[in-house]
């Protein structure tokens, strides 16, 4: 039998709304993020967004969700348990040990990979909105594994991230 876990599928979705913050996983999401993904096939697809008031570039924004180095939590998720080689020192073309594939003022794709998994983080801004969407494609059965109980911890997670990035750089924005 061929573990699957909700919401784990493209063609799954799930939609939440709390404290204007909106996740939608799988296929809603898809056609906003097939240009932007390096990824090949697409195994598991997720977006958080808000509406906000800050106006920073997409590569702010990321910098201000996930740091310049992984803390010791994204460290042993994205190390240890999901085996992604991270850079081991802060880069100019790092965010917290992701690549940084590619970047333009309104988005930036950050890069990392494993023999589990291929991952995207994608961070978009505009029209008073920003976003961070997760791809991910399996590389091997375990990677499905792996991910399937990560998912629900991360869709947890991810709406926080977006919210507090929001209030650091909102701080860096009022003038003293």
């Amino acid at each position: 039998m061929r573990y699957t876990h909700p919401y784990n599928k493209i063609g799954d979705r799930a939609m939440a709304h709390r404290n204007g913050v909106v996740l939608i996983v799988g296929e809603d999401c898809l056609a906003q993020v097939r240009t932007l993904s390096s990824l090949a096939s697409l195994d598991y697809v997720d977006r958080v967004s808000m509406r906000t008031a800050v106006v920073a570039s997409a590569q702010d924004w990321a910098r201000a969700m996930f740091g310049d180095e992984p803390d010791l939590a994204e460290r042993a998720i994205w190390h240890g348990l999901l085996r992604l080689r991270l850079s081991p020192s802060r880069s100019r073309d790092t965010l917290a040990g992701w690549r940084i594939a590619a970047v333009e003022r309104d988005w930036i794709r950050l890069e990392a990979d494993s023999g589990l998994v291929s991952g995207n983080l994608i961070v978009t801004t505009g029209d008073g909105r920003v976003a961070l969407t997760t791809c991910l494609s399996y590389r091997h059965v375990a990677g499905r594994v792996v991910w399937g109980v990560l998912a629900p911890i991360h869709r947890t997670l991810a709406p926080s991230l977006v919210r507090t990035a929001e209030s650091r750089l909102g701080r860096s924005q009022v003038a003293p």
